[in-house]
């Protein structure tokens, strides 16, 4: 029996299945009986996706990763993203984000829009300067936001390859605890899902923190309230 398999009957019995799989050498055993799986965690947090407790903790958890983050209401957002991508001379954005977003951003700042028939390569994606998208959901608990690739987010790709993040997160989008953000995100379980708590970093033995290297350098969250 290879380690696999050791594993995998070892789940099965801890479900109360019978722990009897695809043997080595091919043979179907008697699949285990469905049964229910307790789900005793708190399933939920005390308050609602989008209360002052919730987006204060997340303001709170983003922060202490490092993350730049603006509340903003939605009025004023245009000029909040111009202002943050004043320095980035060209920003990629997916297909289907809100044009209105970039309407403060001005001349100096070159758009791109990663095209789902014609998409942007690794290379074209390193030569600019930032990315902007929208979010899925956010989680205050940890501090997370997940981008699970509507129009909005676009490919994964784009928000990993770009140095600078600039993510749109909208109040009534924030929930307390990563039940609640899975059961949003299980609407629709095929897309791809991007988890990002913070900028992308890293630490040696030393803790020595070395940023961008799985992701972008820098975080912007832009939180409208």
């Amino acid at each position: 029996m290879s380690a696999r398999e050791d594993v995998l009957n070892q789940v099965r019995a801890a479900l109360g299945g019978s722990g009897v799989g695809t043997t080595a050498a091919g043979r179907v055993g008697t699949a285990p009986a469905a049964v229910a799986v307790p789900r005793a965690y708190r399933a939920a947090g005390e308050h609602g996706p989008g209360s002052a407790q919730v987006l204060t903790q997340l303001v709170d958890r983003l922060v202490d990763y490092k993350a730049h983050v603006r509340q903003v209401p939605a009025d004023d957002l245009p000029t909040a993203i111009g202002e943050i991508l004043a320095d980035a001379g060209s920003v990629v954005v997916p297909p289907g984000l809100d044009d209105a977003w970039l309407g403060a951003t001005g001349d100096a700042v070159v758009v791109h829009r990663d095209d789902p028939g014609a998409p942007l390569s690794a290379l074209d994606l390193d030569a600019i300067g930032a990315v902007l998208t929208a979010a899925r959901v956010s989680c205050s608990e940890t501090g997370t936001i997940v981008l699970d690739g509507e129009p909005d987010q676009g490919r994964r790709a784009i928000s990993l390859v770009p140095d600078v993040h600039v993510c749109v997160v909208l109040a009534d989008q924030v929930v307390e605890t990563i039940p609640e953000a899975v059961r949003v995100l299980a609407a629709h379980p095929e897309r791809p899902q991007t988890w990002i708590s913070g900028p992308s970093a890293t630490s040696d033995i030393e803790l020595d923190r070395v940023e961008g290297v799985h992701g972008p350098r820098t975080l912007h969250v832009v939180l409208v309230t």
